[in-house]
């Protein structure tokens, strides 16, 4: 009886010593073809990826290029050049993983899980590309414009991006403002009109002439080619101070002459109206002593 059960013993492992001998050449091959399939599929992964990039940027210079040929907003071509660069990348870099061999199901499960979790993490970026979007459509401002933000920044716009709006200040610096809030709140467009009025307040002694005065402005503006003829300019009685009667100035330029008006305006009455016997009073405080 033992020598049968060492007889069976032996053909099962002879069998299973057989079968290793006949599965080892088929699994073989199919390793390492696997691993050089693999490595195909990575170099052309990486040579989609070298040029599907550098085709984006070709599509995006020509998009960029045909919107500037149709002469359309400089605004509106920043706007759609960025999000046609951005598109091309994210649909390169999906073909570059389909080709390593993700499946698709799994990119877009992977993009819906990572787009919940993005969009929650990331929600102030989505309400920058909403407030791009209104910029872009409402149009408050467009590129050139000198704008004045709610929160007090003055300057040109240069470019209006997906998500930020490129600013440069009168000293030369660029500021990068986010389109949610610029879009939500209060923005003044200081160079939407043409002309602009200016306003100058002057100072003149109590027993002063308000009439010599007031000629004396009114040629002074007269002689300056810069300020407009019409509306005309005016000039009244706003305040009567602690030690001055306060005169307001009022009058119109084109935008681009109006802060340089103001300061040459003011130099020439402080020389024009004491040579007229118009003064310009110090602050002072009268006080009465009683015994």
């Amino acid at each position: 009886m033992d020598n049968m059960n060492e007889v069976v013993t032996a053909n099962i492992q002879n069998d299973l010593q057989h079968m290793a001998e006949v599965q080892q050449p088929l699994t073989q091959p199919k390793t390492v073809g696997g691993a050089v399939d693999f490595c195909l599929r990575l170099i052309a992964a990486v040579a989609i990826l070298w040029v599907g990039m550098w085709i984006a940027k070709r599509i995006t210079r020509s998009v960029k290029f045909a919107m500037e040929r149709r002469e359309l907003e400089p605004s509106l071509i920043s706007f759609t050049s960025s999000f046609v660069n951005i598109l091309a990348r994210i649909f390169v870099i999906i073909i570059v993983l389909t080709t390593v061999g993700v499946q698709m199901t799994s990119i877009v499960a992977v993009l819906g899980a990572g787009a919940l979790a993005v969009g929650m993490a990331l929600s102030g970026t989505f309400q920058n590309f909403a407030g791009g979007i209104i910029i872009l459509f409402l149009k408050p401002f467009k590129v050139g414009d000198v704008i004045q933000t709610a929160t007090g920044r003055v300057g040109t716009v240069k470019k209006i991006m997906i998500f930020t709006t490129e600013l440069h200040t009168f000293d030369n610096q660029a500021v990068f403002i986010p389109n949610g809030p610029l879009a939500n709140g209060e923005i003044i467009n200081l160079s939407d009109r043409k002309n602009r009025r200016a306003e100058i307040k002057i100072g003149i002694s109590y027993g002063d002439s308000v009439d010599a005065a007031r000629k004396v402005i009114l040629d002074t503006l007269a002689a300056d080619s810069r300020i407009l003829k019409t509306p005309e300019p005016s000039v009244f009685v706003s305040d009567l101070g602690d030690s001055a009667v306060v005169l307001t100035v009022w009058y119109w330029t084109k935008y681009a002459d109006n802060f340089a008006t103001m300061g040459d305006i003011r130099e020439a009455l402080y020389k024009a109206l004491p040579k007229k016997k118009v003064n310009f009073p110090f602050p002072q405080v009268d006080v009465h002593v009683k015994k």
